[in-house]
């Protein structure tokens, strides 16, 4: 069987299909059609399932005619995936209320699949977990249709390493980890990934895949506890945290810089290190260094609303009745994505606190009341950046720096600015007049008195 298979695979003769078409899943099923496979896709979302099938792409940064070129037909129900010789599952992996893992979507998803599973299917999952998700989820679907991993069924793990934004940060030029639960699986899995990825990691075993994407996005998570702890204390020293950075970066080895923010935000480097403490706990095992690094980053949000309440009473105002924009709201520079984003808990704790709020992001046009807004708060529209606007503000916070805000006008006409990512760390030339796509200029002092760094 696994002969057989692999000859499928190898011939472009088996059918892909790739259940969750967002962020890792489209590229993903993009580029299986794009090396000559029958590609089916299955999304809960009818409105994405209809994008797709009329050719129009329902994820930034991908082109409307790689979809239309693609070939590939979308479902919102299964059915289809009987014909499909490869199933990949790219469902979401959140955090619940009290910071649990929340495989919802993987159990769903699986009891979803389970008419559907035969002899001669590979099975993979790709969505970021605790190591042993995949036995303890997709594992028993095969036994309970009668299928054995390694004879006539393959069951795999392959985590996604997508990076939204990032040209180079996808699936056709990234390295990609891959294990089977037996040496056959493997060899499935091999052959499936080989012609779609920028290279292939084969690991031991599917807890070890499992544990090894974990640990990249946790050194991630950790790190930036680190330095946003470092600014904190650069604060309290009146000092400047970049200057501090980029002395250090000038080690040839042993350092690696990471730059400090509002805190963490997006669908992985938030969460997965409750994953990762939670799957400790299961064990006996303690993370405390993890655990920490978690807290350190969500407090973020609250310091950084303690430096603008500072900056407030200094000039006579107080947060309730302040007028205040936010500049970004998606959770990194490029994307219109808000999942976990540190704009919107600092949204929601200026909301409770009584400030006007308002905001800019060229990637997110409207925000709606339900993301974690209290009380009746109408929906919002991203405000048009004027002079006008900005200097009716109180204060103006920079959270999500895109690169397509003037942050020339930007300091030149709010009167108080909170700056979270060291945009207006160096002066602003004249001769910019607004184009802010290069370096600032240099010299370690921060630039405007009226700009805070928070």
């Amino acid at each position: 069987m696994r002969d057989h298979v692999i000859t499928l695979i190898q011939s472009r003769r088996a059918r892909i299909g790739v259940i969750g078409l967002g962020y890792a899943g489209l590229p993903l099923a993009l580029r299986f059609a794009e090396e000559g496979f029958s590609v089916s896709g299955f999304d809960i979302d009818r409105v994405k399932v209809t994008a797709i099938n009329a050719g129009r792409s329902p994820v930034h940064g991908i082109a409307d005619s790689r979809v239309a070129a693609s070939g590939m037909v979308a479902y919102a129900t299964m059915e289809a995936a009987a014909a499909c010789d490869a199933l990949i599952i790219c469902v979401p992996t959140p955090i619940g209320p009290h910071k649990e893992p929340d495989l919802t979507a993987v159990r769903e998803t699986v009891a979803a699949l389970a008419p559907y599973l035969r002899a001669g299917q590979a099975l993979a999952l790709e969505s970021t977990t605790y190591p042993g998700t995949t036995t303890d989820y997709l594992l028993p679907a095969l036994s309970a249709a009668g299928l054995t991993p390694g004879q006539d069924a393959f069951l795999l793990y392959s985590p996604e390493r997508e990076d939204p934004g990032n040209p180079d940060g996808t699936v056709g030029r990234m390295p990609k980890l891959i294990a089977g639960e037996t040496e056959a699986c493997l060899a499935v899995g091999m052959a499936l990934y080989g012609p779609v990825a920028g290279g292939l990691v084969p690991v031991s075993s599917l807890a070890a895949a499992e544990l090894t994407k974990l640990y990249e996005n946790v050194f991630r998570a950790v790190n930036i506890g680190l330095v946003n702890e470092l600014k904190r204390l650069c604060h309290a020293l009146d000092l400047d945290v970049h200057e501090i950075i980029d002395a250090a970066a000038t080690k040839p080895f042993g350092f690696m810089p990471f730059r400090p923010g509002p805190g963490l935000g997006g669908h992985c480097i938030p969460v997965d290190p409750y994953y990762l403490a939670w799957k400790a706990k299961e064990v006996g095992a303690r993370t405390d260094f993890i655990e920490l690094a978690g807290r350190v980053n969500d407090a973020m949000p609250d310091y950084v609303i303690a430096r603008l309440r500072d900056a407030l009473d200094q000039r006579g105002r107080t947060l309730t009745g302040a007028r205040i924009l936010l500049l970004g709201l998606a959770y990194k520079p490029e994307v219109p994505d808000t999942r976990e984003s540190p704009a919107v808990e600092i949204f929601r704790l200026l909301s409770e606190r009584g400030a006007e709020l308002s905001y800019h992001d060229p990637f997110v046009p409207s925000f709606p009341a339900t993301r974690r807004l209290h009380g009746n708060a109408p929906d919002l529209e991203s405000q048009a950046l004027t002079p006008d606007i900005l200097a009716a503000q109180d204060a103006v916070l920079v959270v999500t720096p895109h690169k397509a805000v003037d942050y020339a006008m930007v300091v030149r006409h709010a009167r108080l600015v909170i700056d979270t990512r060291g945009v207006f760390r160096r002066p602003i030339p004249a001769t910019l007049q607004g184009d802010t796509k290069g370096d600032f200029g240099s010299g370690p002092a921060w630039a405007y008195e009226h700009v805070i760094q928070a």
